[in-house]
């Protein structure tokens, strides 16, 4: 529950709510739509640089700390916003500290958290958790759009700071750092009660893993940098750019805000589905088809959106919502198979300033070929093909799973 809740709050405020100011800040301040996207592409350095910096601590002292820090820091950034004036200010209170507080109740805390708590069940619970993402992008766009119109952008960043506090302070109360400090195993069981082959997955995934030094200096690390990095930059690049991109294109601001919730109700209704496979079926193949979903539906939005094909438009935004549904179960638990769960924090956040620095470029590359082409078309056609690149390398890892999904089941 506390991951849901604060999932939800962290992405959407970091990136769902986002592409409802674009058009009445850069219009207020005579901003370009790069400069304006400028905040996202810090904010992913930022979300790497804190997710690094807090890695190794998270595996010593758990979530509850970073949740409670993240909670203020995250509402008083968001609330402040409310009275920028300039550019420079807009890239630090969004681009660094906003990311910051999102950063400390995000992903990483609550993934790594769940990954130490689940390893036969592991992709069922993160992908439960993750589905607050998913409802962030159903509820969050029209309502910030909503707010915009019916109170001004200023207003509205004040009452999406409330919200946040009452959100998310309350949920560092649940969050504990790791079965082991309740004499428990991990998916709920007895450390006392459990015969030796029934606790087999869960030893193997805590005396196998790797530390942070172990883990980069293997290939394997690299490869899923690579392969994640770019499957996640059509995320960033479409939570930002949807809402111009349509209303370009001569769609209403309320449609286009409604494509993101469109593309969220699959995501959100699909993270079930994908963690019952990911705990059966080799999550490398599912990651790879995860990943050429994503890009074919990007293909089919650039081709619809240009001419108005209204069925297609919205075929498009379903189909990439099904490929995004299974990135985030599908990448953490590929990272705790690859290299276990002792120092998961450690060795999740050395790769965050590597995949999120890949996914930094794509916001500001797509808003700069705008400004020059005026059009997306080129620009997202390219984001396509990572997509696609990505399903490529992933389908054809080699490396053996460190740990098997459960000692009953065996991978498919």
């Amino acid at each position: 529950m506390a991951g849901f809740i604060t999932q939800f709050v962290a992405v959407g405020m970091a990136n769902y709510v986002v592409g409802a100011f674009m058009i009445p800040m850069t219009e207020e301040f005579g901003w370009t739509r790069a400069e304006f996207s400028a905040s996202r592409s810090v904010g992913q350095m930022v979300m790497a640089t804190t997710g690094f910096l807090i890695g190794s601590h998270l595996d010593k002292v758990g979530g509850r700390p970073f949740i409670v820090l993240g909670s203020l820091v995250l509402s008083v950034s968001l609330y402040s916003l409310s009275d920028i004036q300039t550019l420079a200010e807009w890239l630090i209170l969004n681009g660094l500290m906003l990311t910051v507080g999102a950063a400390m109740i995000g992903n990483l805390v609550i993934n790594v958290t769940l990954s130490k708590w689940f390893v036969e069940r592991r992709g069922r619970a993160v992908a439960i958790a993750g589905m607050g993402i998913s409802l962030g992008g159903i509820l969050l766009p029209p309502i910030a759009t909503a707010l915009v119109e019916l109170f001004g952008w200023r207003t509205s960043w004040q009452l999406l700071a409330l919200g946040t506090l009452l959100l998310t302070l309350p949920m560092a109360i649940i969050v504990r750092r790791s079965p082991e400090d309740y004499n428990l195993l991990p998916d709920g069981k007895l450390k006392d009660a459990m015969s030796p082959g029934q606790s087999a997955a869960a030893r193997l995934d805590f005396e196998r893993s790797m530390t942070r030094a172990q883990a980069m200096r293997s290939s394997s690390f690299y490869f899923l940098v690579l392969a994640f990095g770019l499957f996640q930059i059509s995320i960033t690049v479409m939570l930002l750019q949807t809402i111009p991109l349509m209303t370009d294109a001569g769609y209403s601001s309320l449609i286009a805000s409604m494509m993101i919730s469109l593309a969220s109700v699959p995501a959100f209704l699909s993270k079930p589905v994908w963690g019952l496979m990911i705990d059966r079926f080799n999550p490398k193949k599912l990651a790879a088809l995860g990943a050429a979903v994503t890009g074919c539906a990007v293909i089919v939005i650039v081709f619809a959106v240009s001419r108005q094909l209204d069925f297609l438009v919205y075929g498009g935004f379903f189909l990439m919502g099904c490929g995004w549904g299974g990135l985030i179960p599908l990448q953490e638990v590929i990272w705790a198979s690859f290299f276990g769960r002792r120092f998961l924090g450690s060795v999740r956040s050395s790769a965050m300033p590597f995949t999120f620095g890949m996914s930094a470029l794509g916001p500001v590359i797509v808003a700069w070929y705008y400004d020059v082409a005026g059009n997306y078309d080129l620009a997202l056609l390219a984001m396509a093909c990572c997509n696609l690149g990505s399903a490529v390398m992933l389908y054809r890892m080699k490396h053996k799973l460190i740990v098997p999904r459960s000692i009953d089941t065996p991978a498919i």
